[in-house]
């Protein structure tokens, strides 16, 4: 292990919203990994959906104050440095440009290029689970996407339309439906989702695919028989779901670890980093687990 130069022993972690579903396994990979370096963590929970439930989505302003304060009281404390979790992936300016610590941006995309960011893969990840569906038979596959305009949603669809290409499916031609994130969006789009001949889906978010799941059990269509599904998360709810949701699981605390040694490099080179690390991107696995059935060929 490559030795740092502690000066505290003490690193600060911002993050957006503790009770966001992916923060815990984030902070747990960034604590665990801390300990090997000797340093403990202040955690520091900003609690935007909790203040202001999802209106500062559009407005990020409305946090400017509070952050700042944050960050003005990490100026005064004896930290050696910041790792900052995002609750949802976009383009940010969180970290001023003359931050006196080394910092790192989990989640998002930090537009500081002072500030290297750890992100998901999600062109890679929704190229791989579209490309599942297609090892596994299917030609006729419907892509339940999230919101449109959200970076995840886009990211995902490049990934997918490149999957599906690879059977001559252009992206003009594909099956796209703008399902949302949540139950009951999924539930709500479910017709139109399931309304053609389509054998597989590919649901952007596992709480969308568990509405999809309640719609099919309402109308007699079993998942994993009549029509695979595959999500993405590996929410919770995903193991519980009857049968099992095969899904992309997220590498929250892959996220973590890789932010500390990305912060112990810095804290060793004087703030500097590799600029190929600017921005690290970690793909999801497959977690295979029952929804999605094997087509053979006639």
């Amino acid at each position: 292990m490559d030795v740092v130069n502690k000066t505290n022993g003490v690193i600060g972690v911002m993050v957006e919203e503790l009770a966001q579903f992916t923060s815990p396994d984030i902070i747990e990979g960034i604590v665990c990994r801390l300990e090997d370096f000797g340093y403990k963590s202040v955690i520091m929970d900003l609690r935007l959906y909790s203040r202001w439930s999802d209106k500062w989505f559009d407005n990020e302003s409305m946090m400017d104050e509070l952050l700042s304060s944050y960050l003005n009281d990490i100026r005064k404390q004896e930290i050696d440095g910041l790792i900052y979790v995002a609750a949802h992936a976009r383009n940010v300016n969180k970290i001023p440009e003359d931050f006196p610590i080394p910092a790192v941006m989990i989640y998002s995309n930090e537009m500081n290029a002072k500030v290297p960011s750890v992100m998901l893969d999600d062109d890679v990840s929704a190229f791989k689970a579209v490309r599942y569906l297609i090892d596994k038979g299917h030609r006729k596959i419907t892509i339940s996407a999230g919101e449109a305009n959200n970076i995840h949603t886009q990211q995902r669809l490049e990934g997918a339309y490149r999957a599906l290409e690879l059977i001559g499916v252009s992206r003009e031609d594909a099956r796209v439906v703008y399902a949302g994130w949540v139950r009951e969006s999924g539930y709500r789009n479910a017709e139109e989702i399931l309304g053609n001949d389509s054998t597989a889906v590919f649901c952007m978010s596992d709480r969308q695919a568990g509405g999809l799941y309640k719609y099919m059990y309402e109308h007699g269509i079993r998942p994993g028989e009549d029509v695979s599904v595959i999500g993405f998360d590996n929410a919770e709810l995903s193991q519980f779901l009857m049968p099992g949701l095969t899904t992309m699981s997220l590498p929250l605390r892959m996220m973590g670890n890789t932010s500390v040694k990305l912060l112990m490099g810095m804290l060793r080179d004087n703030g500097h980093f590799d600029p190929a690390d600017n921005i690290v991107r970690l793909p999801c696995p497959i977690l295979e687990r029952n929804s999605v059935a094997t087509i053979k060929e006639m």
